[in-house]
């Protein structure tokens, strides 16, 4: 594994998108702005935070995550995620990456809960 690549005066693209995240910037505009995929810059936020984040720090966010999709689900991906010529979990990464930043859940869910400010 190379050393850190200085990126927009930082050095490393590391820092420069944690510089860009704590300015409210989203993954898409990050990702533009450092000239890497949307997915590049979320696998470089995870390595950061695995790095940074250990268990006494008392994080209140967990450094990464599970989850759980069920067979039909991932079977459902799987002919997308073939196009792209990714992994059924890097899709499903990509895609709520872009349902977070796009603020896409109420629209896709349609379910209420956003009209009525809680659970449907």
């Amino acid at each position: 594994m190379g050393g850190p690549i200085p990126c927009l005066g930082y050095d490393s693209r590391s820092q420069a998108i944690a510089a860009l995240r704590a300015q409210g910037q989203s993954t898409r505009e990050i990702a533009r702005r450092v000239g890497i995929e949307p997915k590049t810059v979320s696998a470089l936020e995870a390595s950061r935070n695995r790095r940074d984040t250990s268990p006494t720090q008392g994080s209140d966010l967990p450094s990464w995550n599970t989850v759980a999709i069920d067979a039909d689900t991932l079977r459902a991906l799987r002919p997308h995620a073939a196009r792209r010529g990714i992994s059924v979990a890097a899709l499903a990464r990509d895609l709520l990456i872009v349902l977070a930043d796009d603020n896409l859940v109420d629209a896709l869910l349609d379910d209420d809960a956003a009209r009525k400010g809680g659970a449907a």
